[in-house]
């Protein structure tokens, strides 16, 4: 469905923000993207989704493409229309407006407006306490309902892929196992297939298919998730296990032990 191959993209025509990165997302699926703050995860989404533009990100080499059609100078409408849809990270509702018109705003390229009401009641069914707020201010709900918002929001436009940006952000834990349930439905009941951009591993491991690990800008280690949760190196680095199952600090690695690992 999704296929990126060797992409390098700068920022500000200075910064090499990714180097040389491939992966790909099957019809269906969920694909983790996991890695620390500043490894290039929300720059390879928003490379994808063409909104680049107005961030002074350029691509210098590679591809993007969807469904075997190269979209690498696509307008962030343009990529929507082929049913890519972004979940941005920091739940960005319109907060002034309510939570139904936020919905109705995510389902602007539908080409039936007489379908809106059903697939509104379906986005629901995912959130119910959305319709509960349905008449209420988006700025008013908590943030584990503004999350919901935005992912049922995204729903509307009937999506074949999914990009969400720290979905986890945040949020109470409670919050997220049941943020990441509905996720997991999604992806089961809808067919829709959700490329998951995540600092916590552990979570986004239990529920996708395939996972990328990336390290400033390359992805250093690819794999199936329930062989990427059994990794020593995933396990203690990402997922704070030691061999014999003890919790360990991310402070008390050393970063070069790390480097040296994945170089090797």
């Amino acid at each position: 469905m999704l296929k990126v191959t060797n992409l390098e993209t700068t920022y500000k025509d200075i910064i090499l923000a990714l180097k040389g990165i491939s992966l790909e997302v099957p019809p269906g699926k969920i694909v983790a993207l996991l890695g620390a703050n500043g490894a290039g995860k929300t720059t390879t989404i928003n490379t994808i989704s063409g909104i680049r533009k107005s961030l002074d990100l350029e691509i210098e080499d590679g591809t993007i493409e969807f469904h075997g059609e190269n979209i690498n100078d696509k307008e962030p409408h343009e990529v929507v229309e082929r049913g890519i849809l972004q979940v941005p990270e920091g739940r960005r509702v319109f907060a002034e407006l309510t939570v139904e018109e936020n919905i109705l705003v995510g389902s602007y390229t539908l080409k039936e407006r007489a379908d809106f009401p059903t697939y509104k009641e379906m986005a629901f069914s995912y959130f119910p306490i959305l319709r509960e707020r349905s008449k209420q201010l988006a700025g008013y709900l908590s943030g584990g309902e503004q999350q919901m918002l935005v992912i049922a929001r995204a729903l509307m436009a009937r999506p074949r892929l999914i990009m969400m940006d720290e979905p986890s952000l945040g949020l109470a834990p409670m919050v997220v196992k049941s943020i990441f349930d509905i996720i997991a439905r999604i992806n089961s009941q809808e067919a829709v297939a959700i490329l998951l951009v995540e600092q916590n591993a552990r979570m986004a491991l239990q529920i996708a298919h395939y996972a990328y690990i990336l390290e400033t800008g390359r992805v250093v280690m690819e794999g199936p998730s329930d062989v990427l949760r059994q990794d020593r190196d995933i396990r203690e680095f990402y997922l704070g296990l030691t061999e014999v199952g003890t919790k360990k600090s991310f402070r008390e690695v050393k970063h070069y032990k790390r480097r040296k690992r994945w170089l090797s």
